[in-house]
């Protein structure tokens, strides 16, 4: 991740080709229970790592630079990499003005976010969290990045979602576009929403961002 307080690191010190991670990441996937979509990396893949700041020795600069984003369960969790139709936000740019103590890394079709603990959100640097929309809280989940990936690939992913899933989620998901999410009404934070019914409409995420950290300061969760 990126740290204006450091000089930045060239192209060449971020590319491995003796050690990149991109093969475990394929190998993970391969022992995947859910369907896996490598989505191929951006033309701008190698501006996305540069501001990224992290070699391909690492998962996530293996995501960066060798893909547009992962989407995991035909799309309900999304990996942000170097961008794709498909999925069209970025690591860099969809941090951009939102990270403050935090990177974000991934999302999902409910409006839940996903972001690596640079001392925000606890005393576990390096951590990633889950900002829940049904609680409008962060999480901690006491992995790191890479444990967070290949839990992703788990049957652990259906154990997290059971509480918001609703019975016709996998219908509904077909056609969700990665930069869109569901928006639920009522709430799922609220009383009345809980456990969540039929998704009201999809928004994009941008939107579902700015409205949960609204309520968020309104609550003062």
């Amino acid at each position: 991740m990126a740290d204006q307080q450091r000089v930045m690191r060239p192209l060449d010190d971020l590319i491995n080709p003796s050690e990149p991670a991109y093969p475990l990441l394929k190998q993970w996937a391969a022992d995947a229970v859910r369907p896996v979509e490598f989505l191929p990396p951006s033309a701008n893949r190698a501006d996305a790592l540069l501001q990224t700041q992290v070699t391909t020795r690492s998962p996530m600069g293996a995501i960066v630079y060798e893909t547009g984003g992962i989407l995991i369960d035909n799309g309900w969790l999304r990996i942000l990499g170097s961008g794709h139709p498909k999925l069209t936000r970025t690591v860099p740019a969809w941090n951009q003005s939102r990270a403050n103590g935090f990177y974000l890394i991934a999302d999902d079709a409910v409006g839940g976010f996903f972001a690596i603990n640079g001392g925000a959100l606890g005393t576990d640097t390096g951590n990633v969290y889950y900002f829940a929309p049904e609680s409008l809280r962060w999480e901690p989940l006491e992995l790191g990045y890479s444990d967070f990936l290949v839990a992703s690939f788990s049957p652990k992913l259906d154990d997290f979602y059971k509480p918001i899933r609703w019975s016709t989620w996998q219908c509904e998901i077909a056609n969700l576009h990665g930069d869109r999410c569901f928006f639920f009404a009522p709430p799922p934070w609220t009383k009345e929403g809980k456990p969540p019914a039929a998704p009201y409409a999809d928004v994009p995420v941008e939107e579902a961002w700015d409205l949960q950290m609204d309520f968020r300061r309104q609550l003062g969760s």
